[in-house]
């Protein structure tokens, strides 16, 4: 049962058991709101899965699907938004999703919405490609499957027939970024708009992680530590951090790397950051005092780091996170 018509471009949503209802809607808003300069829809959505009927979802509610697999061959874009069964310790992708996908004409788009990136990758589709996927699934995602080349930063990537976004929001960029590669700029800033949504975010997942560094059983190093986190807003030296510890630097290193598992540098470094980061995301302070306060001497540094480690300015991180633009 096909229900396509033979003028819109043709998106089939590929869905199974414990979908992530809000991956299923924003394929559906976005593409579904996409008009030409007369009003006409410019996509068909369809949701497909292995049979017909009633499919669960990963909430209380369920969803009734009207198509079954056959409608793949018909279209041009498919969608495999996640599900629950991708966020097991080894997640296992069933049989039937991966010989659908196989057989799919190699003229078809076919894009994967956070993890439903593993669908992808079992069924052969990224071999040797860059991918992105949820950033708390990376290190599974690259162990099961080595021979991918897995972005973790990103918010999406597109490697022309195949493409992959990170998480559930990411969905979004990503839809927004096929309808601009579809038909323009405008027609996907006139859905971003109308859907409330930026038409292009800034950055990628590094701004959205937090990685705590674990503390260690046994710590040599941690009165230093913790003297140096009291004290970020001044330059720090690693002979004043040994000294802390009673020990040279050449030893402190040494002890600190075995503990930590990075370079004291590189620890102090990181303490900045998230020092810069949560008073960006707690307070109002301009943003050249920011970089005094957390040990960066100067906005510019700061800038500059947040560039590069996060992948936006501190006044965009300071939008997403805290809803204002001061400093």
């Amino acid at each position: 049962m096909s229900g396509f018509t033979t003028q819109r471009h043709r998106v089939a949503v590929l869905v199974r058991a414990g979908v992530l209802p809000m991956e299923l809607g924003i394929v559906h808003e976005l593409f579904g709101g996409a008009r030409s300069a007369t009003g006409e829809p410019l996509y068909e959505v369809l949701t497909c899965t292995r049979e017909p009927g009633v499919v669960t979802t990963n909430t209380e509610f369920t969803i009734n699907v009207a198509h079954d697999i056959t409608i793949l061959g018909a279209a041009d874009t498919i969608v495999v938004p996640a599900a629950d069964a991708d966020h097991q310790l080894s997640p296992t992708v069933e049989p039937w999703l991966v010989e659908a996908l196989r057989r799919v004409s190699p003229e078809t788009r076919i894009a994967s919405i956070c993890t439903g990136a593993f669908v992808l990758a079992a069924a052969g589709l990224l071999d040797g490609r860059r991918a992105t996927t949820h950033w708390n699934c990376v290190d599974c995602f690259q162990r099961m499957y080595p021979d991918i080349d897995v972005d973790p930063d990103v918010l999406y990537v597109d490697q022309g027939r195949i493409l992959t976004a990170a998480g559930e929001a990411s969905g979004i960029d990503l839809c927004l970024h096929m309808i601009r590669c579809d038909h323009g700029s405008a027609v996907a800033g006139e859905v971003a708009r109308r859907t409330v949504v930026p038409p292009h975010r800034e950055g990628g997942q590094a701004q959205y992680i937090r990685r705590p560094v674990p503390e260690p059983r046994q710590s040599s190093t941690k009165n230093a530590r913790d003297w140096a986190l009291r004290h970020l807003h001044r330059p720090l030296t690693l002979r004043e951090l040994a000294a802390r510890e009673s020990m040279s630097p050449r030893n402190f290193t040494r002890r600190f790397r075995q503990e930590m598992g990075i370079s004291p540098g590189q620890w102090l470094s990181n303490q900045r950051l998230d020092r810069a980061r949560q008073l960006l995301e707690e307070t109002d302070t301009p943003v050249d005092r920011i970089a005094r306060e957390a040990g960066f001497g100067t906005g510019t540094s700061l800038r500059q780091h947040f560039r590069t480690v996060l992948g936006v300015s501190p006044r965009a991180y300071r939008q997403t996170f805290r809803g204002t633009t001061v400093g």
